[in-house]
């Protein structure tokens, strides 16, 4: 087996020492919308990755759809992550913030006071969303944002963005995918506007080529990636009609911003629809940048896919839950411990900072 995975590589202003990217991952912890000392444990015993990618970390009230989930536009907020991004950075890790606004995926009950539930029209999500105050709820139909509110909250994924850069964190990751609200306004199934941001595809590309550009213009494109999950299912989108080609327009609208890579989810190891090849490599060629796939990896399918040249980074998720020294384990074919899906999203150190280090257990 070759050792292309532990490999160092050079992205945007910052040296990884290993091509392992610890993927964003929620997890409930940050009481009050701010990271504390328990999320900067939890994100320093993973230091190891090449890249770490945060949890979804909020750019706006609005975007607080969760419980426990961080923000970055408070101070108290941005004074968490310095202490998360000092950790990391002591620990020898570098670490992006992925900026996720939830839009529709949402509940009044989850956010904070004054804040609503957004998105690009007014079309509830099936199913249902837990919270803390009256445990599961069903989705609520959004308020569609109006084309000045729509511009808004572009300016507010740059304001964020500048603030993970005064945090001392390496970067962000913007989150296209999984349903949430940029990916909300690339699909039709939520986006049934009719404005500059809805529509054909490319007024439904727009919203997501605008907030890279925002956040390329405040912090330095080679400071920013984005996460895209074309054929996704979660949060009740569905695939589309020319999927392919508004995938392919976008990457290539991105690549033309600059932005330092795309991270493509794939979640058919969960159940999801497998993206197609054809799809995968029309967004590869088109943004012609870093490139980084993710979706139920282990070693030697990483080894093999960074060898056929389908991705340059590959991104881990739940093996990172339950092995903080991952790469460590993959490096020397140790076994991996099972995470426990029970405390995933639970308060508190159980099934969080608790899972030991292989010297350790």
């Amino acid at each position: 087996m070759s050792d292309l995975l532990f490999s160092p590589y050079r992205l945007g202003r910052i040296e990884l020492p290993n091509r392992i990217v610890m993927s964003p991952m929620t997890r409930n912890r940050s009481i009050g919308n701010a990271p504390n000392e328990l999320v900067a444990t939890y994100y320093r015993q993973r230091a190891g990755a090449g890249l770490i990618v945060t949890e979804g970390t909020s750019p706006s009230p609005n975007g607080l759809g969760y419980p426990r989930i961080p923000g970055l536009f408070r101070p108290d907020q941005v004074a968490g992550w310095k202490a998360v991004a000092e950790a990391v950075h002591g620990a020898g890790g570098r670490i992006f913030a992925q900026l996720m606004h939830t839009g529709r995926i949402g509940h009044p009950e989850n956010l904070p006071a004054g804040a609503e539930v957004v998105a690009p029209s007014a079309v509830a999500a099936r199913g249902e969303i837990w919270t803390d105050t009256k445990r599961l709820q069903p989705h609520p139909t959004p308020r569609a944002l109006s084309s000045e509110e729509v511009a808004a909250t572009v300016a507010e994924f740059a304001r964020a963005a500048a603030n993970a850069v005064e945090a001392g964190l390496d970067g962000v990751e913007i989150h296209g995918a999984n349903g949430y609200l940029v990916d909300q306004f690339l699909n039709p199934t939520a986006n049934r506007r009719d404005d500059a941001w809805g529509g054909d595809a490319e007024r439904r590309n727009r919203f997501a080529v605008e907030v890279a550009e925002a956040c390329a213009a405040a912090i330095g494109a080679d400071r920013v990636g984005i996460r895209l999950s074309p054929y996704g299912v979660f949060n009740d989108l569905a695939p589309f009609d020319g999927i392919e080609e508004q995938y392919e327009a976008l990457a290539r609208e991105l690549a033309a911003v600059g932005i330092v890579y795309v991270h493509l989810v794939d979640h058919s190891a969960m159940g999801a629809p497998q993206p197609a090849e054809s799809t995968v490599t029309a967004i590869r060629q088109a943004f012609g940048g870093t490139f980084i796939v993710s979706g139920g990896y282990d070693r030697a399918r990483a080894e093999a896919d960074l060898a056929a040249g389908r991705g340059d980074l590959v991104g881990f998720g739940r093996p990172f839950i339950s092995n903080p020294d991952l790469p460590e384990r993959l490096r020397t074919g140790a076994p991996l411990a099972d995470p426990d899906p029970v405390t995933f999203y639970t308060p508190g150190t159980k099934g969080y900072v608790d899972y030991p280090a292989l010297a350790a257990a």
